[in-house]
Order: C-alpha cells, then structure tokens, then sequence
C-alpha cells in the first residue's frame, strides 16, 4: 500500500477478491487526504475507499481497484474469512509480500496488564509483517485477521536509568470483527 506522498515504512493489505483489498486503516490514514494506492509487483493501481475505520475504533479500511486492471493471476484468487474465534496456542502463517511466516496465537492473559483489551495476538513480532499483512489459519487456509499493531513493555534499566521498550506481541483485528465491518452483502 502506497500513500501520497509516500509513507517511510511498508503497509500491507490483503487482497479478498473482487477488486477488494483490505488492510489496516492506519496504513491508509486519512484516505481523502493519503490518496492511497495498492501496489503490485512495483505497478500502483488506484483505489475507491469502500469503507474507513479508525486507529483506535476499527482498524480497518476496505478499498476497491477496477477488477479488470489486476493481474489476471490475482483476479481469480477469493480469501475466505475463518468463522471460528481464534484460540490461543493455535497455528497462524502471516502473509506479506517477502513471504510467509509461522507463528501461534498468544493467550492475551500473558500481556502486561493495560494490554489486555488486545484479545487477538500472535507471540513472533520479528518476522511475521506489518500493519495491513493478513493472518491466516496454517490448518484451514482461512484469513483469521489483519495486522494493526505492536505490543510492547517498558523497563527502566537500574543501573543505567535508561527506558528500553521491547515489543512481546502483535495484535490483530480478527475474522469476526472483519466480518461486522464489511458493507452489508457484501460477496465475502
């Protein structure tokens, strides 16, 4: 996902089908000013903004490409939303454009304790994408959430006095939330 003028650092999106591609609404920011455009294999194609959510409401933004702009091998893919909760312990790949990578479902009871209200999170931070990279079920295939952001813990060193942050999770907006934010009949 591109922004006008373009971000430092990389947002992803998923794409669902259709021309539709969802992603963090962070990553797109405020779209009537961010003018944002999807990006595939280095080609911008640009977006209608479907549907805007917010940072801290629904961190979701739904957009449309002309469906027949796209390459072909993308038009004929469709992701399935999961309709089962995510649980903790269960397997999840993340999808970004370097690759996937495999991670498990944290139970939120291990976060510090202001981070609790994150009840989707996966444990690897490191290698598993960022804001707008989709997570899927590894068993089903389905798309279990999309990425929206770090969790991380302050500690104050005491003998340097220094703050260090170290990110122990990432929190994703999951399937069902997703589900409740798509248009109503929509095709997914």
């Amino acid at each position: 996902m591109h922004r006008t003028p373009q971000q430092s650092w990389p947002g992803y999106g998923i794409y669902l089908g259709r021309g539709f591609f969802l992603t963090a609404a962070h990553v797109v920011g405020r779209a009537w000013l961010s003018w944002p455009k999807v990006v595939i294999a280095g080609q911008e194609y640009p977006t209608q903004v479907v549907k805007e959510g917010s940072f801290e409401g629904t961190d979701l933004t739904l957009l449309a490409v002309e469906q027949n702009l796209l390459p072909i091998r993308l038009r004929l893919r469709r992701s399935s939303l999961c309709d089962t909760p995510p649980l903790p312990g269960q397997r999840v790949v993340t999808v970004v454009p370097e690759g996937i990578a495999q991670s498990r479902i944290l139970s939120a009871d291990r976060l510090p304790e202001g981070t609790r209200k994150f009840r989707t999170v996966i444990a690897d931070v490191a290698y598993t994408g960022n804001s707008g990279s989709g997570v899927f079920d590894a068993e089903r295939r389905c798309l279990l959430g999309i990425m929206s952001r770090k969790i991380s813990r302050s500690k104050v060193d005491p003998l340097s006095r220094r703050t260090e942050t170290q990110d122990i999770a990432k929190y994703f907006v999951p399937a069902a939330e997703i589900a409740a934010f798509l248009p109503p009949n929509s095709p997914f």
